[in-house]
């Protein structure tokens, strides 16, 4: 048995759900979410209890594919639910001398040290706010959100000499000692 695809998932006044087929659609008041899940495993939504649960076949319990899709179905249903009412937010620091961040229409722009700025386009339901040398990435989609912060970390990592990158404003750059001269 999954330990957590067993679990029920209680839905908060103000969402509404829809299963159609293998669809599973969240709507709330910061957005709505679609996930097609797998084959596998079969969601259920309760009216009266304002849950939805997640099961598998009785011939599967014994397959652990299945139930690793069992848990992510109900982990994924579940950051859904948290994310059309809450949401969810990273925060980016562009540390460098003369580094900055700039939002250009749709697009955050970056001068991190290259001979030219760098352009991201800012997906569809992402809210990016730049604050001098601070930028917020808000959004209902948990993977969405982290998956943008994650390509803007890329474009120019923290090195571990001077601490110059973009970084998580959580992260912490263990610095190292540069070289030795003299004796």
């Amino acid at each position: 048995m999954s330990r957590i695809g067993k679990q029920a998932i209680t839905v908060p006044a103000g969402v509404k759900v829809s299963i159609t087929g293998q669809t599973v659609q969240i709507q709330g008041p910061q957005g709505t979410l679609k996930f097609t899940h797998r084959p596998e495993v079969k969601v259920k939504w309760t009216e009266s209890e304002k849950a939805i649960t997640c099961t598998i076949d009785e011939k599967d319990e014994g397959n652990a594919e299945a139930k690793a899709y069992w848990g992510t179905t109900r982990a994924i249903i579940n950051n859904m639910i948290n994310g059309v009412t809450k949401g969810y937010e990273k925060s980016m620091e562009v540390v460098g001398v003369g580094w900055t961040a700039a939002l250009q229409g749709k697009a955050l722009k970056l001068t991190v040290g290259y001979a030219n700025p760098i352009v991201m386009d800012i997906p569809e339901g992402l809210k990016v706010t730049v604050d001098k040398q601070i930028v917020k990435i808000a959004g209902p989609d948990r993977q969405l959100v982290g998956q943008f912060a994650s390509a803007m970390r890329a474009k120019r990592k923290p090195e571990p000499y001077n601490g110059k990158g973009i970084k998580y404003t959580t992260e912490t750059i263990k610095k190292k000692q540069g070289k030795q001269f003299g004796a």
